[in-house]
C-alpha cells in the first residue's frame, strides 16, 4: 500500500523470469495478440487500454485507483480496479494474478469464496473481487470474453454491493473527482494538455498521508542500458522541494502544496538544528539501508535491484537551501491554511546556521557522488540561498535586525562563489570551487536569483555548457567521470534549468524549440523518466520522475504566450 512498499507484482524488476517462483504480475492478455493503443481518459489518472488480435478482434480494458468524495469524507481505499469488455467479436483472453511477497521470495496461500480470491501473506492478505469465472483464473485458461467482467484487488474485505455496480460507481465518480480537481488549475495559455498530465502525476507522487512526494515511483530501473546506475528513488528528496513548490504554486494547487510544506516542516522539526539529510523516506524515516535483491534479474536483465538508497548518509549542503526554499512559501502566501510566523522562522534559522557553516565545506554534491567530495558550488550556492531567503522572511516578520544578519552572511557568500567558483581557463562558472570542471547544475543561478540572467559571466557558462554537455537538445548533469565513469544518457531536469536559462537571457525561440524535443521524448501517455538517451531517443531511468514532470510544468509556464494574447 506504500510507494516504498514490498511490491507485489514485481514483473518489470523479474524479466524472463516468469516461470519461476520470483516473478509477479496481474495480467490480461488477448489470444492471438496483433496490436494496442492505450490512453488516459482526457484530465484524469483513469487508464484505457485496447488490444486486438490478428482477427480484429478486441478488447478494452479499463484501469484505475478509486478516489472520490463520499458521505462526507475522502474515499482512496488500497484497491486496484480492472474493467474489462469485449469490443469487436469473440476474443479469448487469458487473465493471470501472481502475487507474491518479500520481493518475490514468499508465495500467499490462496483461498476460494463464491465471487473473490484471498491471497494471504505473513504480514498482508490481499483479496479479488471479479465477477469472472474464478477457475480460468486459477488454471490460467484463456476463455471467450462473451460480456464485461470486473476485477477489484483491494484489502481483505467484502465488497457492500455487488461487482459490476460497484466498479461502475468507482470509475463514474473517480472520473468525476479527477475532472473537478483538473478545472481547479491554474494553467498557462498553450501545452495545456502536456501540463495536466504532469500535474497529475505529481498529485499521484504524493503520499498524502505524511505530505511527503516521492522522486519516482520505481527502483533500479538503470540510468543508462547495462550501466548498473541502478537507483531506489521511492523516497522523498529535499533537492526537488524548491521545484515541486513552484510548480505547485503556479498550477495554484494549494491543498498539495500546503501537505508537502508539513512534510518539511515536520524534517527541520526532525532535525533540531543539526544535519539534515539529502532524502528521508516517506514516513520520515531517516534509516533507508540499501540491500541488494540478487534473486531478481532486473529491469531487462540490467542488475543490480537496490532497495534502500545509501544517499540517505551522505553529506550534501544544498539541502538546507531546498528546505529553506521550499518552507519560504509557507511565510509568504495567504491562500495557506497554516501560515508559518515567528516559531517556524526560528527553526529555520537553525537550518540557516548550518547552511552558513558549511557552503565552503566539501561534500557529495546534489548528484550524491559516492567516492569524492568537493566544495561544489551549486551546494555553496543554495547555501547562499537559504540565507537570502531567511533574510526577506526576517522583512516579513518586521524583524530588522535578523533581516541584516542573513543579509550580511548571503552578501559576503555570493562574493565568495563569484569569485571562487569561476573558471577563467573555460570562461564559465566551474562545479566546484576553484575547478575547471564544468556541472549543468550552476544554471540554478538565476532560479534561485543569485545573478542577473544577463551577466556576461551569465551568458557566457550557458554558452560553455552548451558545446561541453549537450547531445541536440538534452543536456547532460557534468563532464568529469564520476563512480561508474562518465554520463552516457542526458538528465531530463537539467534540460529543463537550460531551456529556463536561454528563456531568461533573451533566447526564447531556441527555449521553445528545446521544450519541444523534450515533449516529444515523453511517452504515449505524457510521461517522462530521469534520463533520455540523446542517441535512440529511449527512457532511461525510473519512472514516472517527478522532478522530469515537473520540469515541463515549470517550462510551460515560463514559455507560453499569456491568456490574453489568444
Amino acid at each position: 500500500p506504500r510507494f516504498d512498499g514490498d511490491p507485489v507484482f514485481n514483473a518489470l524488476l523479474a524479466p524472463g523470469q516468469a516461470d519461476t517462483d520470483a516473478s509477479s504480475a496481474f495480467a490480461i492478455e488477448i489470444e492471438d495478440f496483433a496490436h494496442a493503443r492505450q490512453w488516459y481518459e482526457p484530465n484524469t489518472a483513469v487508464l484505457h487500454t485496447e488490444l486486438y488480435d490478428h482477427s480484429g478482434q478486441g478488447i478494452e480494458i479499463t484501469d484505475f485507483a478509486p478516489r472520490f468524495y463520499s458521505r462526507a469524507r475522502f474515499f482512496k481505499p488500497m484497491t486496484l480496479v480492472r474493467r474489462v469488455r469485449p469490443l469487436h467479436g469473440a476474443p479469448r483472453i487469458r487473465v493471470s494474478l501472481d502475487i507474491r511477497y518479500d520481493w518475490g521470495r514468499r508465495q500467499p496461500l490462496i483461498t476460494q469464496g463464491s465471487n473473490h480470491l484471498r491471497y494471504v501473506g505473513d504480514a498482508l492478505t490481499l483479496r479479488l473481487s471479479t465477477d469472472a469465472p474464478l477457475s480460468h483464473l486459477l488454471s490460467k485458461q484463456p476463455f471467450v470474453l462473451t460480456r464485461a467482467h470486473d476485477f477489484l484487488l483491494g484489502a481483505d474485505e467484502s465488497l457492500a454491493g455487488g461487482i459490476a455496480d460497484t466498479a461502475r460507481l468507482f470509475e463514474q465518480e473517480t472520473v468525476a473527482y479527477w475532472r473537478q480537481w483538473t478545472q481547479r488549475l491554474h494553467i498557462p495559455l498553450e501545452w495545456q494538455e502536456a501540463v495536466i498530465r504532469a500535474a497529475i502525476t505529481l498529485k499521484l507522487s504524493l503520499f498524502e498521508d505524511t505530505g511527503a512526494i516521492v522522486a519516482a515511483m520505481t527502483t533500479s530501473i538503470p540510468e543508462a542500458p547495462g550501466s548498473q546506475r541502478n537507483w531506489d528513488y521511492r523516497y522523498c528528496w529535499l533537492r526537488d522541494a524548491f521545484f515541486v513548490v513552484r510548480a505547485l504554486n503556479s498550477l495554484s494547487e494549494v491543498s498539495t502544496m500546503e501537505d508537502y510544506l508539513r512534510w518539511l516542516s515536520n524534517v527541520v522539526v526532525q532535525a533540531k538544528g543539526g544535519h539534515i539529510q539529502p532524502l528521508y523516506g516517506i514516513g520520515l524515516e531517516r534509516e533507508l539501508p540499501e540491500v541488494m535483491m540478487d534473486h531478481l534479474s532486473g529491469y531487462r536483465g540490467m542488475g543490480p535491484v537496490r532497495v534502500g538508497n545509501q544517499a540517505q548518509e551522505h553529506f550534501q549542503h544544498d539541502v538546507y537551501g531546498n528546505v529553506v526554499l521550499g518552507a519560504a512559501q509557507a511565510f509568504h502566501d495567504q491562500r495557506l491554511l497554516h501560515r508559518a510566523g515567528l516559531a517556524e522562522f526560528k527553526r529555520l534559522e537553525d537550518v540557516g546556521e548550518q547552511a552558513a557553516r558549511t557552503y565552503d565545506q566539501p561534500d557529495a554534491g546534489m548528484w550524491e557522488l559516492r567516492t569524492r567530495a568537493r566544495v561544489h558550488t551549486s551546494s555553496a550556492l543554495m547555501c547562499w540561498a537559504a540565507c537570502d531567503r531567511l533574510g526577506k522572511i526576517a522583512r516579513v516578520l518586521t524583524l530588522p535586525e535578523r533581516a541584516a544578519y542573513w543579509q550580511g552572511h548571503a552578501q559576503r557568500m555570493q562574493e565568495r562563489i563569484l569569485r571562487e567558483a569561476w573558471s577563467e581557463e573555460r570562461q564559465a562558472f566551474a562545479e566546484s570551487f576553484g575547478g575547471r570542471d564544468l556541472d549543468a547544475s550552476v544554471l540554478l543561478m538565476i532560479e534561485v536569483g543569485f545573478i542577473d540572467p544577463k551577466d556576461p559571466r551569465f551568458v557566457a557558462t550557458v554558452d560553455a555548457l552548451e558545446i561541453h554537455l549537450c547531445d541536440g537538445p538534452y543536456m547532460r548533469r557534468y563532464e568529469a567521470p564520476d563512480d561508474f565513469g562518465k554520463p552516457e544518457t542526458a538528465f531530463n531536469i537539467c534540460t529543463f534549468w537550460r531551456i529556463d536559462a536561454l528563456a531568461r537571457i533573451g533566447r526564447k525561440a531556441q527555449a521553445r524549440e528545446i521544450f519541444a524535443a523534450m515533449l516529444a521524448a515523453r511517452n504515449h501517455l505524457g510521461l517522462l523518466s530521469e534520463d533520455t538517451h540523446p542517441v535512440t531517443g529511449e527512457m532511461w531511468g525510473n519512472f514516472p520522475q517527478t522532478y522530469s514532470m515537473v520540469g515541463i510544468i515549470n517550462a510551460a509556464v515560463r514559455l507560453s504566450a499569456p491568456w490574453d494574447s489568444q
